[in-house]
This record gives C-alpha cells, sequence and structure tokens, in this order.
C-alpha cells in the first residue's frame, strides 16, 4: 500500500483530517478532493469569489503536508510560459559557438536545467513534484512529492 494510500485510506478519513485542519467540506467535494489526491490528478474547483475554494487547497495542502503554490494565470498562457523561462540569449549564444566549432548543438543539451532561468518561483513545482498545470483565471497547486503528482484547484 502507498504512503498516500496509507495516509488517506477513504473518504470519510479525508473529511476528518480537512476538518482538523479547520475546512469543513461536505461529502461531494470530499468524494472529489479524495479522488484527485488518490488519483494524482488535478482538480478545477469553480465558483464565485469567497465560497472557499482556495481555502480546499490550502487545507488540502496541509492535510498532505505539502507546499501550496500560487500560479497566477490569464488568457492565453501555456504551461511552458508558466513552469520554464529560458535564457534564450545563452541558448543561441551556445548555437552560435557549436557551430564556430563545426558542431551541431543537442537540443537536449538546449533544453537543459542549465539554460533555465532561476527566477521563476514556480519552478519548485518541477523540483517537488510532477505538475500538470492547466491555467483559467488563477491556479492554486498542491506540489506533492516522491511518486504522488499535484493536485490543483482554482
Amino acid at each position: 500500500m502507498s504512503e498516500l494510500a496509507e495516509q488517506l485510506p477513504d473518504v470519510p478519513t479525508l473529511l476528518a483530517q480537512l476538518d482538523q485542519a479547520s475546512y469543513l467540506a461536505d461529502e461531494p467535494l470530499g468524494t472529489a478532493l479524495f479522488l484527485a489526491a488518490r488519483m494524482g490528478q488535478p482538480i478545477l474547483l469553480e465558483g464565485e469569489p469567497g465560497v472557499g475554494k482556495t481555502e480546499a487547497a490550502k487545507a488540502l495542502a496541509e492535510v498532505l503536508d505539502t507546499p501550496l503554490i500560487r500560479l497566477q494565470c490569464y488568457e492565453g498562457l501555456t504551461s511552458a510560459e508558466a513552469l520554464y523561462e529560458w535564457n534564450y540569449p545563452r541558448q543561441l549564444l551556445a548555437i552560435r559557438l557549436a557551430e564556430a566549432r563545426g558542431e551541431s548543438p543537442r537540443e537536449a543539451d538546449l533544453f537543459s536545467d542549465d539554460y533555465l532561468l532561476n527566477d521563476r518561483s514556480s519552478r519548485r513545482l518541477i523540483t517537488l513534484g510532477r505538475a500538470r498545470p492547466s491555467c483559467s483565471s488563477m491556479r492554486w497547486t498542491v506540489a506533492t512529492t516522491s511518486s504522488r503528482r499535484s493536485s490543483s484547484s482554482c
């Protein structure tokens, strides 16, 4: 049995843990959060401002003992733009240096960690877990460690 399965064996256990985290969820929401966490899939929570979407993400992060990372999204933003910021001038310089040596740079080399800019706080998602972002208006991601994936809510 996996660590997550032991931690969250069923919906009533998750509901009790959310209650301990000061979040009161009904059974349908608890079931959706349970399935998202156990299946390692994101979840989209919709609703008017103030109904508790963010608090659900905070409580789930607390229950899973994992960081909560906020990612501001907007129309047209892709996951590549949100998660990665490449150092294009450095990549171009590497291409030109390779060409000057009569070599052809490998794509895997140009898109390695050496060419990522480090100022993206969302880069922690890659370090902490396997993120599967998709953006709508605002995304809160619960990044998980080891074999678990991220759960998300908007």
